[in-house]
């Protein structure tokens, strides 16, 4: 496993996207009703970065080309667009971690997230 630090978990907002840049990776961090969710930041059309796009309940909207994708696991909602990755996040001591190398599209969705007060 490849557990990352991202940040402090009191930093995310709910509805309010968040990005980051680990090495070669683009992450993207979402908190909806408490849970915390992170998928690949760049949309599978071409470069956008999901954390400036729309994010209403679970599904985030492209800012670029419209494309939604389910936070909870990666899935694309509406088009004919590639699935994302989604990850695997932990919150320990108040501290969001997110396996880059568990990330997969589709697999395990329920237990993606993990309550933000944990």
């Amino acid at each position: 496993m490849a557990w990352k630090h991202l940040c402090a978990a009191s930093k995310l907002s709910d509805g309010e996207p968040l990005g980051f840049k680990v090495g070669d990776e683009r992450v993207a961090l979402y908190k909806v009703d408490d849970a915390i969710y992170a998928t690949d930041d760049v949309c599978s059309h071409a470069f956008a970065l999901l954390s400036t796009g729309f994010l209403e309940g679970h599904v985030v909207e492209c800012p670029l080309h419209g494309a939604m994708f389910d936070v909870r696991d990666g899935r694309c909602r509406s088009g004919a667009y590639k699935d994302i990755r989604s990850f695997k996040v932990e919150i320990r001591d108040g501290e969001v971690y997110v396996d880059l190398e568990e990330g997969a599209a589709n697999e395990g969705a329920p237990d993606r997230a993990l309550d933000a007060e944990a």
